[in-house]
């Protein structure tokens, strides 16, 4: 027996998090992995897991273990998809985190196109608004609104981003002209409460200069489709991404105000871990969405 089957075999029974399950999940029998992972530990000369009869748990040793086991699998899986690679059509699970935001706007679409495109992945989507950590959580890649920072992961821009200002012609006839960020301190506003600025809006003048005004309305919402609605409701002004309310600009339900004062160099990108080797349908994957931000955005 050697020691890759016994290091998967641990690796499913601390994903399944039980014997059991595992054995349920891959179809062999519980002895059979206990087996495994009692001879892993008899070749390292470590206990790797707690066992009793209500609980499961890992040791000290079987965290560290089942850390860098879990990235060695994973480079060897990744090189033999590398191999593979033209020779075959591309299958497996990709597990991707990304804003509810971009699920519910017209560019989650993108997530849809490459699924009819490559029926034999499946998109394994975790929408959330929260930066997962990749490494720890499992994810292969993670789509970010963002500006970018240095985060020691791969980044690749799919387009520009920026949150404007959005509000219906009917509350600039009601409030009249806003010129100048100072003005909405006498304007109702819409907040999304998942904005890194919340209530406090950003702004940068032609000149450079930053400068920062608080504003107030009748809703505060962790949604920027809710905002865009409230919006088109005649509630006041928004800050929301561009990708979200722009398409309501077309018909003139919405315009943009303060352009000149809104910050620039924000994008989405395609983020995935530093590895050696990219498995291929990862890099499929975010080829896939380079390619179908130029034509569509």
């Amino acid at each position: 027996m050697d020691t890759l089957t016994r290091m998967r075999a641990f690796i499913d029974v601390v994903d399944a998090e039980g014997y059991s399950a595992a054995a349920r999940k891959l179809g062999r029998s519980k002895a059979l992995l206990s087996k495994y992972v009692k001879e892993l530990e008899d070749e390292l000369g470590a206990l790797l897991l707690n066992r009793t009869t209500r609980q499961f748990s890992l040791t000290e040793a079987g965290h560290t273990y089942y850390r860098q086991a879990s990235d060695i699998l994973k480079e060897i899986d990744n090189l033999a998809d590398l191999v593979r690679e033209g020779a075959t059509d591309l299958k497996g699970r990709i597990k991707v985190s990304v804003p509810r935001s971009f699920v519910d706007a017209e560019i989650g679409r993108a997530l849809v196109d490459f699924s009819l495109e490559h029926p034999d992945i499946t998109l394994d989507i975790v929408a959330e608004d929260r930066f997962v950590d990749l490494i720890e959580e499992g994810f292969d890649v993670a789509i970010r609104i963002t500006k970018l920072e240095d985060s020691g992961m791969i980044a690749r821009k799919l387009c520009d981003f920026g949150q404007f200002c959005f509000v219906s012609p009917a509350v600039i006839e009601k409030y009249g002209p806003i010129n100048t960020p100072a003005d909405l301190a006498n304007v109702p506003c819409i907040v999304d409460t998942n904005s890194r600025y919340n209530n406090n809006w950003r702004f940068e003048g032609p000149d450079g200069t930053s400068q920062t005004v608080t504003v107030h309305g009748p809703i505060e919402v962790n949604s920027p489709i809710a905002c865009t609605r409230a919006a088109l409701a005649g509630l006041g002004v928004a800050l929301i991404p561009d990708f979200v309310a722009k398409p309501r600009t077309e018909c003139g339900e919405l315009v943009t105000i303060l352009d000149d004062y809104i910050p620039r160099g924000g994008g989405i990108y395609a983020i995935y871990p530093h590895r050696r080797y990219l498995p291929a349908k990862v890099r499929r994957f975010v080829d896939f969405l380079s390619g179908w931000f130029k034509k569509n955005v």
